[in-house]
């Protein structure tokens, strides 16, 4: 592992030095040290492997390689407001560009650097640190997150932050606390993502009929109210995969 780091560490070093003996644009810094590994790979694949040799179709095929990183032009542009002016406006918005595409533990770091003087105990920043360290799985942090939010900012998307908590509470294995937390969660919450993840523990402890149950009302719900968001069309998407594999049984 330390030399694997060492290496990392190099060739991050490298890429750097190349951007500012190149004139690539100076953001691609703060991309390759804050994404080591997808920063350095998009840095080849969009300044440097452009301007080789290579055929034409090899590097079609590099570019679409890229997108598959998540590297999406929301992304981008985000990064480059950031270079621009590294506000905490700016700093939210890329954290919150991060969670969307996939990337949790960049985003936990850029909510922990907006956390200081007058935004140590900003309720929206700290909301996004407890979903950055939850979908990391980082269960030990995200639990006193959510307890610190929970405790300062009852009243700020007070479901949002109860459904952080019964999943921190699943994480650490406490099944039936996450469980009953899920249960009282169900009726209040807006959209389908509790009912769904209720719904898998359930399956989980093979409690099937009780999940099948779940997933039959999230999919009535569904075709009651449908949503153009697409994270609610993922879990309407779980709830009918779910609904119909215990029909077919």
């Amino acid at each position: 592992m330390p030399l694997l780091l060492a290496l990392n560490v190099f060739v991050q070093l490298a890429f750097v030095v190349h951007v500012c003996r190149s004139d690539a644009p100076r953001y691609w810094v703060f991309v390759i040290v804050a994404f080591p590994i997808v920063g350095c790979l998009a840095y080849f694949a969009l300044e440097v492997f452009p301007s080789s040799r290579e055929a034409t179709a090899a590097r079609r095929a590099a570019q679409r390689v890229v997108a598959g990183l998540d590297l999406d032009k929301g992304l981008r542009t985000r990064v480059a407001e950031l270079e621009l002016c590294g506000s905490i406006d700016n700093r939210t918005a890329l954290a919150e560009e991060c969670l969307a595409s996939g990337m949790p533990a960049e985003a936990a770091k850029l909510y922990r650097s907006c956390l200081a003087g007058a935004y140590e105990n900003d309720p929206h920043l700290r909301f996004g640190l407890a979903q950055a360290l939850v979908e990391q799985r980082a269960w030990e942090d995200g639990a006193e997150v959510v307890g610190r939010l929970r405790a300062d900012h009852p009243c700020h998307r007070s479901n949002d932050t109860r459904l952080l908590h019964a999943r921190v509470l699943e994480g650490h294995g406490e099944t039936a606390a996450a469980l009953e937390e899920y249960r009282e969660l169900v009726p209040a919450f807006v959209g389908l993502e509790a009912r769904c993840r209720y719904g898998l523990l359930l399956e989980r402890m093979e409690r099937a009929d009780e999940a099948h149950a779940l997933f039959a009302e999230a999919v009535t719900q569904w075709a009651r109210t449908p949503s153009p968001v697409a994270s609610e069309q993922r879990w309407a998407k779980v709830a009918r995969e779910h609904a119909a594999r215990r029909g077919a049984a």
